[in-house]
């Protein structure tokens, strides 16, 4: 049971999801930033902490030295550097949990500056805006203990689906469908912005659903923060490859089409359709289902 908890970045989007489930289900809770608490946010059920996790002092110390779990929600950087402090002030029966979009870094510092400690990455495949009901949440054990179980199933308990996978593998899912897929939004909104004489404004009045939902998918990454996309670009080390593969598959297609034959392009979707195999139907029905809402 998780009685004290505390939340390393508890005032961004991904700290708060966590803290306020964590809250609700009976936890005293300490959030942790090195600012004041954001207008409106002060109290509010939750303990306030101006500290620097990469710079402990007495006070903090003292929070992180009572807490039963620990959340760093804060980037990479700050939570590579906070390790061997944090891990230093943890009770030996803690958990100590990640929420960064890439594991194998941090997994590795845990190992070595770490190793004893009960230690479990989260990565919630959705924006924190949407809940947890119904999604995603890649787990990355590092180090396996009753506490990591206790957590997994609270988790659950909120309505997430726990997909358990090794730092690597995360990290190469995630190249696949955060990088690849961010990177074929942001390109596909760029090269539109490069035709010229072609508005959105005049595009959506004869839009297909199928170039609405692209265009709708460009609007949330420009609406979002550009911090969180480039963190998906530039940190996953197997960002790059995706993007490798994103600009071949392109070439390839416009050698098909420019200096190719139907015959070669009809064997470029059998491609396809061998790939998705047995996922093809219900894919294809999960995108009527989305276009008809369109």
């Amino acid at each position: 049971m998780i009685r004290r908890c505390v939340v390393v970045g508890g005032s961004g989007a991904v700290g708060a999801l966590f803290a306020e489930r964590i809250r609700a289900a009976g936890a005293r809770v300490s959030v942790v930033d090195p600012a004041r608490p954001p207008a409106g946010r002060a109290g509010g059920g939750f303990a306030w902490v101006r500290g620097d996790v990469t710079a402990i002092d007495d006070r903090l110390a003292a929070e992180l030295g009572h807490a039963d779990l620990v959340v760093l929600a804060v980037p990479e950087q700050v939570a590579l550097a906070a390790v061997p402090g944090v891990g230093a002030a943890l009770r030996p029966d803690a958990l100590l949990v990640d929420t960064l979009s890439v594991k194998q870094r941090f997994a590795d510092a845990v190992r070595r500056h770490a190793p004893g400690v009960q230690a479990v990455g989260l990565n919630p495949m959705f924006a924190p805006s949407l809940g947890f009901e119904g999604r995603p949440v890649a787990a990355v054990v590092v180090g396996d203990g009753p506490r990591v179980a206790g957590l997994l199933d609270l988790v659950s308990s909120w309505g997430a689906r726990i997909v358990r996978v090794d730092d690597r593998a995360h990290d190469r899912l995630a190249g696949a469908t955060q990088a690849l897929t961010h990177a074929a939004v942001l390109a596909f909104g760029l090269a539109l912005a490069r035709l010229d004489d072609v508005h959105p404004r005049d595009l959506l009045r004869v839009a297909p659903p199928p170039h609405r939902a692209l265009l709708a998918l460009v609007a949330r990454i420009a609406c979002g923060t550009p911090e969180v996309y480039w963190d998906v670009q530039a940190a996953n080390p197997e960002a790059p490859a995706a993007r490798k593969a994103l600009a071949e598959s392109l070439a390839r297609l416009t050698d098909t089409v420019e200096g190719g034959t139907e015959e070669a392009f009809e064997d470029l979707v059998g491609e396809l359709r061998a790939h998705l195999g047995a996922d093809l139907p219900r894919l294809g029905d999960t995108c009527a289902a989305l276009f008809e809402h369109l």
